[in-house]
């Protein structure tokens, strides 16, 4: 490498900036006493230049290297105490990640190098390790972020109109059939058309990522022989995960949100800022451990050498920090500005929100988001729940935020399981859950409405298993919830039995038309549409195979027909417009007619009374909703049995249109005079609108 004379630089923007001459690269350490900046040759494996940062201003360290250009791969040795007892991890003999890096290079092989103590002391973390890990750890990579955009636009879909549809980018394309091998599994491979043109005939509007943020897990890690296919253990909040790109290039992320867009469909990320891949004391140091261990992250108020955890993953991301607060801003900004991302998904949001390790509806973090002009068009969902004391949040966040609502999800499956008394909470759960969101005037999208997610039974196990078989997951069957509602129909698994067979059927249809004909924002997960299988196992974080791989050409013509009755409800939830209003039902007359804007109707064609709510073997129930302009009548029968029903009566001019039946035993007679008895079938749900 020439021979190049370094300059101060300048403080911000923290990482490494590329301004067409030279790079500018700048950290963050409050308790570093010296940082060195590593360059690498092409490859990432021979160091060719180190440069002492001697300019420090407000903790923030720079310097500015004339002549660098982007793809020049580098990382950072940082000098500090090192002293556990007291919170401070520094280490120089390990090369760090930058934590602003937007790319990596290379690939972190689990050696006992990476890890700033002697894993083979018998003093563990408490003691110093010598070795260099620059050989066996990814290094950060200088970008060039210009990219032609063109005429994208992002569709800017209404939160009340959006419908989210929660997939794993990897375990998507790997098998599909018009995909190219080489871009299977990547960023490139969902650009590809068969793709968005089925998302686009299905009607979503919004594609949810797992985690597509570089991360690490457990690959290579002795004594695991499974890797985190998830990728919840994210070491950057910037850089992608590599095994997501085809090539080598950002761009493919780019071009795959403009393809998206194009098709009118946003593009949600699920962000990890909660913890890291570092884990706990006993984790490598690869990135903010190094730089500063006790600035990134909470520690033990009575023992620094420990970490206080309310994620289960062995520490708890310091977001009281401000600097640490305005690299998550930073990164959110980054996503939007520079990827055109429309939303995210904050995994574990209630950690981000705790001040003294208790949530606060004040904090720094949602304060932050909140105000933020960049993202104040941008769509937040928070998983409103961790496991620290206090951590169950739902119901908790500002407006402003949607959030998970796993009391949906319980009721339902309870529902139409056949369980006893769950009408009550059903209709709360169906008309937006206002017991738990409808404060400061928040709006009846907040509620995200899902019946399954990555984590638990997808559809088709939900329906197929009454308990987990997580046992390839190599930990006995000890992993996952126990918690399922689930009800295999009469037999465990897979079988050829046709009633059995009937039954599951049935009622993945009536499950699935109840997400979409329900308030709220539903969301479903990829596969659940044509009977995707895990085989039993409610948490495939580790199977990165078939297992968990959508398996295109495996789909049945029963399969398709479940996506195209997913299809008719996504068009029926949309063509109504009775599903995309903002505020929460009242249950009063909308106008003189005196009809309510929600009425609940029982199967003898009369309003429920609290006799009715709290009858334990009522298995059934109906909606009418008027909005002025419509009146549509839902009924939802979780009865082993057809049964009889009185529908309400009404202008002798009029009649019911049938509209949807998820059984199709209903008939071919897709009208019914006003106050007329019908037969509603075991398993179904029927939904009428008037027609004059």
């Amino acid at each position: 490498m020439a021979e190049i004379k370094p300059q101060d630089g300048y403080p911000y923007p923290l990482g490494s900036t590329y301004d067409g001459k030279g790079v500018n690269f700048s950290l963050f350490s409050t308790h570093a006493e010296k940082v060195e900046l590593c360059l690498f040759d092409e490859f990432g494996v021979n160091e060719v230049a180190r440069y002492a940062i001697t300019e420090s201003d407000n903790n923030i360290w720079h310097i500015y290297l004339p002549g660098i250009k982007p793809e020049q791969i580098y990382g950072y040795r940082v000098y500090g105490p090192y002293k556990p007892m007291e919170g401070h991890r520094f280490n120089p003999n390990k090369l760090l990640i930058d934590p602003y890096g937007k790319k990596l290079a290379g690939k972190l092989i689990w050696h006992k190098a990476i890890f700033g103590y002697d894993i083979d002391s018998p003093d563990k973390d408490l003691s110093f390790s010598t070795l260099d890990s620059a050989p066996y750890v990814p290094k950060s990579v200088v970008v060039d972020d210009n990219f032609d955009w063109g005429d994208d636009r992002r569709p800017e879909t209404r939160f009340e109109d959006t419908i989210v549809y929660e997939t794993h980018l990897r375990g998507y394309t790997k098998l599909h059939p018009l995909v190219s091998d080489a871009k299977r599994g990547t960023f490139a491979g969902f650009t590809h058309r068969s793709v968005s043109s089925y998302l686009k005939w299905l009607g979503i509007t919004a594609v949810e990522f797992l985690p597509v943020h570089a991360f690490f897990g457990n690959r290579h890690k002795k004594g695991f022989v499974k890797d985190n296919y998830w990728g919840y253990e994210r070491v950057s909040f910037f850089a992608p995960e590599q095994s997501y790109l085809a090539g080598n290039s950002l761009d493919e992320i780019k071009q795959m949100v403009k393809t998206l867009h194009k098709n009118r469909i946003e593009v949600f990320l699920d962000v990890v800022y909660n913890h890291t891949g570092e884990g706990n004391q006993m984790g490598p140091t690869l990135c903010y451990r190094g730089i500063d261990n006790a600035s990134y992250y909470v520690l033990n108020p009575e023992n620094r050498r420990y970490y206080y955890d309310s994620t289960g993953c062995g520490s708890s991301f310091n977001l009281q920090n401000h600097y640490v607060l305005n690299l998550v801003m930073d990164s959110l900004r980054y996503w939007v500005e520079k990827m055109h991302i429309d939303g995210f998904r904050f995994d574990l949001a209630t950690t981000l929100a705790r001040m003294n390790t208790e949530y606060k509806r004040e904090s720094g973090f949602l304060y932050a988001v909140n105000q933020d002009p960049v993202l104040r068009k941008i769509k937040l969902i928070a998983e409103p729940w961790d496991v620290g004391f206090g951590g169950y949040q739902v119901g908790g966040f500002p407006p402003r935020w949607a959030e998970w609502n796993d009391k949906f999800r319980d009721v339902v499956r309870r529902f139409w399981k056949g369980d006893t008394y769950q009408v009550a909470e059903l209709a709360s759960r169906i008309a937006g859950s206002s017991d738990v969101f409808n404060y400061y005037n928040r709006d009846i999208w907040t509620s995200v409405n899902f019946i399954t997610a990555h984590d638990g039974f997808c559809l088709r196990d939900l329906v197929s298993y009454n308990q987990k078989y997580n046992y390839a997951n190599g930990e006995n069957n000890r992993d996952g919830t126990d918690s399922n509602w689930s009800w295999n129909s009469g037999v465990e698994g897979e079988t050829d039995n046709r009633v059995v067979r009937d039954n599951r059927f049935s009622r993945a249809k009536a499950m699935l038309a109840t997400l979409m004909l329900s308030w709220g924002t539903p969301m479903m997960v990829a596969g659940d549409e044509f009977s995707h299988t895990n085989m039993g196992n409610n948490n495939p974080y580790c199977q990165d195979n078939v297992l968990t791989w959508i398996t295109w050409e495996g789909i049945t013509e029963r399969d398709k027909g479940l996506a195209r009755f997913v299809r008719q409800v996504i068009r029926l939830r949309k063509k109504l417009k009775i599903f995309d209003r903002r505020k929460f039902f009242t249950g009063r007359p909308i106008d003189k007619s005196g009809v309510k804007d929600i009425t609940w109707y029982t199967d003898k064609g009369t309003e429920f009374g609290n006799n009715d709510w709290h009858d334990a073997n009522r298995r059934s129930l109906a909606y009418s909703v008027y909005t002025g302009s419509r009146y549509v009548f839902c009924i939802l029968n979780a009865h082993f049995n057809e049964i009889s029903w009185q529908l309400p009566p009404i202008d002798k001019n009029c009649g019911w249109n049938l509209l949807l039946d998820s059984s199709d035993k209903f008939g071919s007679d897709n009208k019914v005079a006003g106050g007329a008895k019908i037969k509603v079938p075991a398993w179904s749900v029927i939904l009428f609108e008037i027609k004059k």
